[in-house]
């Protein structure tokens, strides 16, 4: 669909906008928010400055909102809704941990769906069409995502996951204009179809809408996944705390444009320092994001721990502002002999060694933590009717060792024996 009004505003005038929206924030976080009224201390909205000056204000991590749930308020202390304005609660899926819990306002939940309309419009589907979808959204933050499907006008035909026969049998007989899943199970359904015979890049599916992991924006996965599917594959990123689908790309597959601008503020730092760098074209770092008009449960400047590589060059939808690609979760990310690497980046690499290889890596760490002496173990799947040459493994670490700057031990291993998923791929085992 074409960019809305809101998406080409100026990014300036955008800035703007934003500045007012954010200084109202701010004082309705230090009006009904315990939480930042004690991390803030006695600071007001006047000695904190407007959107310009948001580095000064400390960042927030996961950890400390964990750390004032109780049992008497199990959402945390950043709650700023009472009871009676809450009209959603969702969960993540707390396989880190306790599931944290995330309220929603009506407003909230109506500035979560615009904010998802915009990104999967961005990526051409349009009124009439129909979509298939493979999450199972229930009681997660992607349920918001879903309900963006319905104010697009699009026929929705909900699946979800774990029944890749019941997924691929609406695709052939409702015949979907697009799909949306993980990249994992995206990639996972083209080797389904190639055992069976299944026609997939001869399907309906013009569009493949990716989200929920880092992949659907690498050159060489994107490809792979094109070519299987016959489609054009565009991605959406979310982070569940602070909104669902904020992100989503163009036709142009050039970088996520924001979705949610005029709902969230997003900067980028250096994820070890923690200090603001500029949101300028080809800038590397964390993401960092803020709510601007947000009522249940706001973040200030929330660690997303995503990485992300920024592009600032205009784009010919004509939407403006900051486009991000992910580069992967720096919680992920190991440090070998002082270089970051990135498992996603690995994977890159890797696939640029198609059709010998599957696409499929597992980072096999040699011990606990962050920190890694190499050779760095990688796995490295081969595709069905490939041997496991020497000559190939050792020209995947050279290339490894030249764009990552990383020695890696890499092992070929046979067709299948890496895990495949109908959700999120695990691409390191400690």
């Amino acid at each position: 669909m074409p960019a809305s009004a809101d998406e080409t505003r100026p990014w300036a005038n955008q800035l703007d906008v934003d500045d007012a929206s954010y200084r109202s924030q701010l004082a309705y976080l230090l009006e009904r928010s315990a939480f930042y009224r004690d991390k803030l201390g006695p600071a007001s909205v006047e000695d904190a400055g407007g959107l310009a000056d948001i580095a000064r204000l400390p960042l927030t991590e996961k950890r400390e909102i964990r750390a004032t749930c109780t049992p008497d308020n199990p959402i945390g202390a950043h709650l700023c809704a009472a009871p009676s304005e809450i009209v959603r609660i969702y969960s993540t899926s707390g396989t880190t941990g306790t599931p944290s819990f995330i309220p929603l306002t009506a407003s909230d939940l109506d500035n979560w769906v615009t904010g998802s309309v915009r990104s999967y419009a961005a990526s051409g589907v349009v009124p009439g069409q129909r979509i298939v979808s493979s999450y199972n959204a229930g009681p997660f933050v992607a349920g918001a995502a879903l309900a963006a499907f319905d104010r697009l006008g699009l026929c929705h035909i909900p699946v979800g996951t774990g029944n890749t026969e019941r997924l691929m049998t609406a695709v052939e007989r409702l015949r979907p204009e697009a799909a949306v899943l993980t990249p994992s199970y995206a990639a996972r359904l083209v080797e389904w179809a190639a055992e069976r015979d299944f026609d997939l890049a001869g399907s309906s599916v013009e569009r493949v809408l990716v989200a929920g992991e880092p992949g659907g924006g690498e050159p060489g996965f994107r490809a792979k996944l094109e070519q299987g599917w016959g489609a054009q594959v565009t991605e959406a990123m979310g982070i569940g705390d602070i909104g669902v689908s904020l992100w989503g790309e163009c036709e142009e597959q050039d970088g996520m444009h924001l979705g949610a601008r005029g709902f969230v503020h997003a900067e980028l730092i250096d994820p070890e320092s923690g200090v603001a760098l500029a949101l300028d074209h080809g800038a590397t770092g964390e993401l960092v994001l803020t709510h601007l008009r947000h009522r249940a449960a706001p973040l200030l400047r929330f660690r997303t721990r995503d990485h992300v590589e920024v592009r600032t060059s205009p784009c010919r939808c004509g939407r403006t502002g900051p486009r991000v690609r992910c580069i992967g979760r720096t919680d992920d990310m190991l440090i070998v002999r002082g270089v970051n690497v990135f498992p996603s980046a690995i994977r890159e690499v890797v696939s640029g060694f198609a059709p010998k290889v599957s696409g499929h890596i597992l980072v096999k760490p040699r011990k606990p933590g962050v920190k890694q002496e190499p050779p760095l173990p990688v796995s490295v799947e081969l595709t069905r009717n490939a041997t496991a040459e020497p000559e190939l493994a050792e020209a995947i670490r050279e290339r490894l060792r030249n764009v990552l700057v990383v020695q890696t031990r890499v092992d070929l291993v046979r067709w299948g024996s890496l895990q495949r998923s109908e959700y999120k791929s695990k691409l390191v085992e400690h």
